[in-house]
């Protein structure tokens, strides 16, 4: 395995520099999304969709909860997790956190599948911000498997 320490590529510097920004950028915007999600859900008011029609019919299906917890609740804990851990890695330069956060995207994106399936064959309903959520955890998938792929971490 290349040692990101002793990067000696100014290419390979830059795409980790990349990378790192992709999972902060993506991780804010599915912690954001998500965040605004379990608001509303603990709010109590309804989740008006400005693009899609469908945003409050899978918000209020039986599908939006588990164990009496907002499913985005999971999303705010799986975002966190990822912008925590990337932030932990910006400050001790581990490397094996950036092999953890890449291996943890897969539960997210697999997460990530498993919703869009009920929202387009169960509930037969979308909603916007769950797709964002579905797309951030997907770009996070995309970055953890670049950098597996480029770094040969294993």
């Amino acid at each position: 395995m290349m040692n990101l320490k002793t990067l000696s590529s100014k290419q390979s510097k830059q795409l980790l520099d990349w990378l790192i920004a992709a999972f902060l950028g993506f991780g804010f915007t599915g912690l954001i999304d998500s965040a605004y999600l379990t608001a509303k859900y603990y709010s109590g008011s309804p989740l008006e969709c400005q693009i899609l029609i469908g945003c409050d019919i899978v918000a209020t299906s039986q599908y939006a909860e588990i164990f009496h917890a907002p499913v985005a609740l999971l999303g705010v804990i799986y975002y966190l997790l990822i912008v925590s851990l990337i932030a932990l890695y910006v400050k001790t330069k581990k490397e094996n956190v950036l092999i953890g956060v890449s291996f943890l995207t897969i539960f997210g994106f697999l997460a990530s599948l498993w919703f869009l399936y009920l929202q387009l064959f169960v509930i037969k309903a979308l909603c916007f911000y769950c797709i964002v959520s579905a797309a951030a955890s997907t770009a996070l998938f995309i970055s953890g498997i670049i950098f597996i792929r480029k770094f040969n971490a294993r």
